[in-house]
């Protein structure tokens, strides 16, 4: 597709062509937005709202300010309130938190695994009312051994 075509459809979606879409070669337009288009702005399976809520807690992360503030006003135009923008960037935030401690701390990742499985299984058990199996093998030879840093 011509560049000058490309850059109309960009106009036609979205009121303008934004500067960072300006900036990429003109042999690479289409194959870029086509993929922006795509994963930014189509349905998909997961809700709109959502993917745009999960892309402000991954800027959070990265100390993004363009995608934070891209992702934050996406989210708003699918739905999305002050709220929900807060508990997305404090989610974020927890979790990394605890990536970070339990990276640094290098907890043992087969017992990890373990005591996620066993985790699950114990709530879904409790919630449900029924013997859910774990979704991570638990078998006798991953070993009940307290959590050690190596």
């Amino acid at each position: 597709m011509d560049p000058n075509a490309v850059y109309g459809e960009i106009e036609q979606v979205l009121g303008q062509v934004p500067v960072f879409l300006k900036l990429i070669p003109q042999d690479e337009l289409e194959r870029e937005w086509s993929l922006f288009k795509r994963v930014e702005l189509e349905e998909n399976v997961i809700p709109n709202k959502y993917r745009e809520l999960i892309g402000l807690g991954i800027s959070a992360v990265a100390k993004c300010r363009y995608c934070a503030l891209f992702h934050a006003e996406a989210a708003k135009l699918f739905g999305a309130t002050d709220a929900e923008l807060e508990s997305a960037v404090r989610y974020a935030k927890n979790s990394a938190g605890w990536s970070a401690y339990l990276n640094g701390m290098q907890v043992d990742y087969p017992v990890f695994k373990r005591e996620v499985g066993e985790i699950m299984a114990f709530v879904s058990a409790h919630a449900s009312g029924m013997g859910a199996q774990p979704a991570v093998d638990v078998s006798a030879d991953a070993k009940t051994t307290p959590v050690h840093i190596q």
